[in-house]
C-alpha cells in the first residue's frame, strides 16, 4: 500500500512512510552539491583548539561556517568536547549552530552532532569513567553495558547523536601508546566486551562507532600511525573478530577507518576491506567516517593520491560515508570529480542513503529539530553517573601479588604508613587520555579538574582515620629530577609500611606517559619512577606496589621483592576511593589481567596467544618470554578452589554445542567473586594454534564456604580458525578444555572429540559462549 503524503509535509519529513521512502524522496530532491555536502562535516573550534587530532593545525580552515553551510552538512564535530563549556552554554552553542545549518540550506537538514566518549562524555565537567582497558578488567559485560546506557542517555539529552566508540582494537604489543583505550589483548574478551558497550549506547538512541578498523594497534614497533606488517591469518582471527561480534551482537550503526596500511594498502584505501568484508560478507548496512583528517592523510602521509581531492576519490571509491571533522577532500571535490566523470555519481548516491537513513532514525527530518529544551539543565556528573564509575573502578583493580597477607591493611590500625610516589598527589593519574581534564582542560589550567576528583592520598587518609600518614613524592611520572628520591626513601625506612604508587600520567602526542601519539620503547616504569621503586624497596620496609598505568609494565625485578602488588589501569574520577577500598579490604578485589604483565621491559612477550614455539625459552633461546603475571591472573581475599570440569558428552559435532560445567568453591571466610575462566586448546591442526585461548568467562559470585557451578554452553565454531586456505573451519579430532583462575596452566582439563566432516564456516558463525550459573 503505498502512503499518502501529509497535507503540506514533503515525503521525506513524512512519519507514516517507511524510512526507505523518505530516504528515496529525499534524495531525489538533492542537487549534486546538496549530497555531497551531506558527507561533509565542520569543527567549529572555539579558544586554544590545541592538538587534540594529529597534525590538526595542518588542515584547520578559515573559511566562515556560514559560507560552509550552503548546501548543506554532515556532521558537526565535538562542540562540546573542544573546549570548556558548561552544559548550558554547550547547549545553546549547538542549539545555534544547528540553527545556521537548518536555515542555510535551502531542505533545512540538520547535521548529526558527534562526540568523543571513551571514558565518558567527553566534555567538561562530566564523569570520567575508568578506561577501557579498566572495563575489561572487569570481564563483566552486564556493568560495561549499563555504564554505556548512561553515558548514552547523557550524550543524547545533550543533543548529540552520535559517540565515537568504542575501541576494538586488540593489543598486540604493550608500549604502544593507546594499550589504555582498548579492551585487552584477547579477541574474545575484546568482543564481548565491545559488544555490550555498544548494546548500552546504541540502546540509549546513540550512534555507536567502532573505532579503528582494522589493525591499528599492530603497527610496527608499536609506533602510532606506523605500517601494519600481519598475514591474513592473524588479521582473521585476532583482530577481525571484535568488530564482528559488535556489529551483530552489539548493533554498531557506524565504523571509523583505522589510519595505518595493512601490507603495504592504507584501509581507508582498502575496498576490499570496506566494501568486500564489511558490506558483503559482513552485511554492514551502517555508515563508515573517516578517522580525522585520514582522507587527506592518504595523499600527504600515505602516497596513495596526488591531492586532496585525488585522497577523495579514492576513499569514496574504497567505502568511506563520510569525511571527519572537516571537510577537506569531500564536498566541492567530490563535485568536480563527479562532473568531470572520474566518479559515477551512483557512489555518491550510496553513502548519502546511508547518511540520510541514520538521520531519519534519529529524528533529525521529523521537523521541527532542536536540541532537547532541557540539555542546558543537565547534570554530568550526578549520583547515578558516579555510583557507575565506582562499580568499574572497583571490580577492575587487579590484586597481582599477595605472598604474606600483608593486605588488606586493617582499617583501624595506628601504624606508621609512608605513601610514596608521584600518583597519590596527582588525581590526573587517575584518568585516561580521553577524559576531558586531560584530553583538553591541560590548556586551560584554569579550568582545574572541572570536576571533584579526590586523589589517591585523600582517598587513603579517609580510608585510614587512625593511621599515621605521611606522603613524599619522590619523582615525577615524566622527567628526570632525581633529587625527591633520598626523602622518599628516608620516609619509607622510618615507617611500618610503604604504599608506593607509580604509573603514568596520561596524555596526547608526548604530553603524558600514556595516551595517543605516547608510544614507548621499553617497558620500564617512565621517567625515574624505577629508581624510585628501587631505593624505597632498599629500605627493608615491607613495600606494596600499587601501578596506576595505561599499559603493563615490567614488574619482573620487583615481584619478589615487595610484600604485595596490585594493578589499577586509570581507574577514573573513583578510583582513589576504590583503590583505598581494595587495601583496606572494604572492597574484596575481583579484577583480572586483560593483558599480561611482562617479566623484562626489553622482552616483550607480545601477548598470551602464542603457539607452543613461541612460548618456549629453554633450549631455543636465553630470552624468556614467560610473563611475571599472566593473562586473566588476579587474587582475592578468600582463597577459590577449582573443584572440577565436566562435559555433558565425550564427543560432539563439528557443527555441535557442548556444555561444560565448572564447580568451584569458596574456601574462605568472606564473600568473593570468581572470575571462571574457559580456555581452549587445538593440539593437532592445520595451522600453529595458540597453546591455549579464551572461549567463555563468567563472574560467580560465592558467599563464605559455599560451592557454585557454571555451565558454558560452547558451539563448536568457537574452536574454529583460519586454515591453509583462508577459509574459517572446524575440524573433526580433540580439543582440550580447561578451567581455571588465569591461562597460566589452568587446574581443570576434559579432552572432547569433535566428530563429523569439516565445516566451513561463513559470516553466521556463533560468536558467544553463553554461561548459566547454578543455583545457590
Amino acid at each position: 500500500m503505498t502512503s499518502v503524503n501529509a497535507p503540506g509535509v514533503a515525503a521525506w519529513r513524512d512519519t507514516s512512510r517507511t524510512v526507505g521512502e523518505r530516504v528515496e524522496s529525499l534524495l531525489a530532491e538533492l542537487t549534486l552539491e546538496e549530497k555531497a555536502a551531506q558527507l561533509g562535516s565542520a569543527w567549529v573550534q572555539t579558544g586554544d583548539p590545541g592538538g587534540v587530532a594529529p597534525l590538526q593545525d595542518l588542515f584547520t580552515t578559515s573559511e566562515r561556517l556560514e559560507d560552509r553551510l550552503a548546501h548543506g552538512l554532515g556532521h558537526l564535530t565535538r562542540v562540546y568536547g573542544t573546549a570548556p563549556v558548561t552544559p548550558a552554554e554547550g547547549a545553546e552553542r549547538l542549539r545555534s549552530l544547528q540553527r545556521l545549518v537548518i536555515d542555510a540550506n535551502r531542505l533545512g537538514i540538520p547535521a548529526i552532532a558527534h562526540e568523543e566518549c571513551l571514558t565518558g562524555f567527553a566534555t567538561h565537567g562530566a564523569t570520567a569513567y575508568p578506561t577501557p582497558l579498566a572495563w575489561a578488567a572487569t570481564f563483566d559485560p552486564g556493568l560495561i553495558e549499563r555504564m554505556a546506557a548512561a553515558i548514552g542517555a547523557d550524550l543524547r539529552a545533550a543533543g548529540v547523536h552520535q559517540g565515537l566508540s568504542p575501541v576494538l582494537d586488540v593489543v598486540r604489543d604493550y608500549r604502544w601508546g593507546r594499550v589504555e583505550e582498548t579492551l585487552g589483548e584477547d579477541p574474545y574478551l575484546v568482543g564481548q566486551l565491545g559488544a555490550a558497550y555498544v548494546r548500552g549506547l546504541e540502546g540509549a538512541g546513540i550512534v555507536a562507532t567502532l573505532k579503528h578498523f582494522a589493525g591499528y594497534a599492530a603497527s610496527r614497533a608499536a609506533r602510532n600511525h606506523a605500517p601494519v606488517s600481519i598475514g591474513p591469518r592473524e588479521l582473521a582471527d585476532v583482530i577481525l573478530p571484535p568488530f564482528e561480534t559488535a556489529l551483530r551482537e552489539g548493533g554498531a550503526r557506524s565504523v571509523m577507518n583505522s589510519y595505518t596500511d595493512l601490507d603495504g594498502v592504507p584501509v581507508g584505501a582498502s575496498a576490499h576491506l570496506l566494501r568486500g568484508l564489511l558490506r558483503e560478507e559482513w552485511g554492514f548496512e551502517g555508515t563508515v567516517v573517516s578517522d580525522y583528517w585520514a582522507i587527506p592523510f592518504l595523499a600527504s602521509m600515505h602516497g596513495v593520491a596526488e591531492d586532496v581531492a585525488g585522497a577523495g576519490a579514492v576513499a569514496l571509491r574504497a567505502g568511506i560515508d563520510v569525511e571527519l571533522p572537516e571537510t577537506v577532500s569531500y564536498g566541492d571535490h567530490l563535485v568536480a570529480q563527479v562532473r568531470a566523470g572520474l566518479i559515477d555519481e551512483t557512489l555518491l548516491d550510496e553513502s548519502v542513503r546511508r547518511v540520510l537513513r541514520q538521520k531519519i532514525e534519529l529524528g533529525l527530518l521529523d521537523a521541527p529539530y532542536d536540541v532537547p529544551e532541557d540539555a542546558d539543565r543537565l547534570e554530568l556528573d550526578g549520583p547515578r553517573n558516579r555510583a557507575l564509575a565506582r562499580s568499574v573502578a572497583e571490580r577492575s583493580i587487579v590484586l597481582l601479588h599477595n605472598p604474606a597477607g600483608v593486605l588488606p591493611v586493617d582499617p583501624g590500625t595506628t601504624a606508621r604508613i609512608a605513601v610514596v610516589g608521584p600518583c597519590p598527589g596527582d588525581p590526573r593519574t587517575l584518568l585516561g587520555c580521553y577524559a576531558f581534564p586531560n584530553h583538553v582542560l591541560d590548556r586551560y589550567p584554569e579550568h582545574g579538574m572541572g570536576l571533584p576528583i579526590r586523589s589517591v592520598g585523600e582517598c587513603l587518609a579517609a580510608e585510614f582515620p587512625e593511621a599515621e600518614l605521611r606522603h613524599a613524592a619522590g619523582a615525577d611520572v615524566l622527567g628526570g629530577d632525581a633529587s625527591g628520591i633520598p626523602a622518599a626513601a628516608a620516609l619509607a625506612a622510618e615507617s611500618d609500611l610503604a604504599l608506593l604508587f607509580v604509573g603514568d600520567r596520561a596524555g596526547l602526542f608526548g604530553g603524558g606517559s600514556s595516551g595517543e601519539g605516547c608510544d614507548a620503547a621499553d617497558l620500564r616504569l617512565p621517567g625515574l619512577q624505577p629508581e624510585l621503586v628501587e631505593a624505597v624497596l632498599a629500605t627493608g620496609t615491607p613495600v606494596v606496589l600499587v601501578v596506576v598505568s595505561g599499559r603493563p609494565y615490567a614488574l619482573g625485578a620487583y615481584k619478589d621483592r615487595v610484600a604485595a602488588a596490585v594493578q589499577a589501569f586509570l581507574p577514573g574520577v573513583e578510583g582513589g576511593a576504590a583503590l583505598a577500598g581494595v587495601l583496606s579490604g572494604r572492597v574484596n578485589p575481583s579484577g583480572r589481567l586483560p593483558v599480561q604483565i611482562p617479566a623484562s621491559p626489553a622482552i616483550n612477550p607480545s601477548t598470551y596467544l602464542q603457539p607452543p614455539l613461541g612460548r618456549r625459552a629453554d633450549g631455543i633461546t636465553v630470552l624468556d618470554p614467560t610473563p611475571a603475571f599472566a593473562f586473566g591472573h588476579g587474587l582475592s581475599y578468600a582463597p577459590v578452589e577449582y573443584v572440577a570440569l565436566a562435559t555433558d558428552r565425550a564427543e560432539c559435532a563439528t557443527d555441535g554445542v557442548v556444555e561444560v560445567t565448572v564447580t568451584v568453591r569458596n574456601a574462605g571466610d568472606r564473600p568473593a567473586e570468581e572470575v571462571v575462566q574457559l580456555y581452549a586448546s587445538d593440539p593437532v591442526a592445520q595451522v600453529a594454534r595458540p597453546a591455549v585461548q579464551l572461549v567463555g568467562f563468567a563472574r560467580v559470585p560465592l558467599e563464605p564456604g559455599r560451592t557454585r557451578a557454571v555451565t558454558f554452553e560452547v558451539p563448536a565454531d568457537a574452536f574454529s580458525y583460519t586454515g591453509v586456505d583462508l577459509r574459517r573451519v572446524v575440524e573433526p579430532g580433540t580439543v582440550t578444555l580447561a578451567a581455571g583462575p588465569s591461562a597460566d596452566e589452568p587446574p581443570l582439563r576434559a579432552d572432547l572429540r569433535l566428530t563429523g566432516e569439516p565445516v566451513i564456516l561463513g559470516h553466521a558463525r556463533r560468536l558467544t559462549t553463553p554461561a548459566r550459573l547454578g543455583e545457590w
